[in-house]
């Protein structure tokens, strides 16, 4: 084999070494640099960021396990969610006394959002399949809420078009949202003890 092949050959074998290395190296770096790096893309994570700064105007208060907040659309008035802390997708990847807490807790805020905006019943899911981070959404219920949507305006709040659920109309405006978490929470002090 002619010198400069001997060369381009030893080169060649090198530089995949040294890919494959940097390659190891990069994931190595990402794991034990970033603690929280499966939580990047996370909106709810950056969210619960911002409450931790105290730059989220929607937060109303921290519980054992979680977040409550306004919800950022009102088509339901009293729309709320709660935050899991932790970045799991799925309830049974939390640890038993957590999920049950979770759980236990959601159901008081669920509580104290029907007395605060006086649902006469009341929607609760946990779905995750757009943010894959546990959270409830809340829904206080009332008669003619579905605006024509439905089986003669009943039905669950997933009839209603994502498109008019979120339009600009329904977006809570700053005086409306001090109103929403000082209701929510004057009932919240009621209910969690």
């Amino acid at each position: 084999m002619p010198f400069w092949e001997q060369v381009l050959n030893q080169v060649t074998h090198t530089n995949v070494h040294i890919l494959i290395l940097f390659s190891l190296l990069s994931v190595w770096w990402m794991l034990i640099s970033r603690v929280s790096w499966w939580t990047d893309m996370c909106l709810i994570c950056d969210r619960i960021e911002l409450i931790k700064t105290g730059d989220n105007p929607y937060f109303v208060r921290e519980l054992e396990t979680g977040y409550v907040v306004i919800g950022d659309h009102q088509y339901f008035e009293g729309y709320t969610l709660f935050l899991a802390k932790e970045h799991v997708t799925e309830l049974h990847h939390m640890e038993a006394p957590v999920k049950l807490r979770f759980l236990e807790e959601m159901s008081l805020v669920q509580e104290a959002v029907s007395k605060a905006f006086s649902a006469q019943k009341m929607n609760v899911e946990l779905l995750g399949n757009g943010d894959a981070h546990a959270h409830w959404h809340i829904f206080p219920r009332r008669e003619g809420d579905m605006k024509g949507h439905g089986l003669n305006g009943r039905g669950p709040v997933w009839w209603v078009p994502w498109e008019e659920m979120v339009a600009e109309d329904c977006q809570v405006q700053s005086q409306q949202l001090e109103h929403l978490i000082q209701s929510l929470s004057v009932e919240l002090d009621k209910v969690i003890v």
